[in-house]
């Protein structure tokens, strides 16, 4: 058994993110959305709303963090702000047709870049990708899972 590269696989991991941001922007022509912008949007699908404080709390980041981020993307008639249904007193944000329209073309161009991508590299590589997904998903869940470190005990990095 091999030990793993955790420098290595780090250092590699955001690149690769800010890569593919980058370049699904550029192919569908997107306005320029950021990683903490669309992380929100992941929160929000088609008809749902949540409270600010719980999608902070989903996304593992503070409160005011998330308050100044809805702030921008209400501004960009990205996300609504309306009155909770169950309870006039809390506020709950959807996100904005608009916004679900950017997100679909997101995730479809982002979907079709990877495939294309993906077609240049060998067999090999496809298949070792391939084979480290299960894993990687494995990663993310002990990092975003209920025993990974808390909003309170780390910098947010929107």
């Amino acid at each position: 058994m091999t030990g793993l590269d955790a420098a290595r696989l780090a250092a590699v991991i955001s690149p690769l993110r800010r890569a593919l941001l980058a370049a699904t922007r550029a192919e569908a022509g997107l306005p320029e959305l950021s990683e903490a912008q669309i992380d929100v949007l992941r929160t929000l699908p088609t008809g749902a709303s949540r409270g600010p404080a719980e999608i902070a709390a989903q996304l593992r980041l503070s409160r005011p963090t998330v308050s100044n981020l809805l702030s921008s993307m209400e501004a960009d008639g990205l996300i609504e702000r309306g009155p909770d249904p169950s309870d006039g007193r809390r506020v709950v944000v959807r996100a904005s047709d608009r916004a679900l329209d950017l997100f679909d073309r997101f995730d479809a161009v982002n979907s079709a870049l990877v495939a294309r991508v993906g077609r240049e590299l060998d067999d090999a590589d496809r298949a070792a990708l391939d084979a480290a997904l299960p894993a990687l998903e494995r990663l993310c869940a002990a990092l975003t899972g209920p025993d990974a470190t808390t909003s309170s005990n780390r910098q947010d990095t929107p």
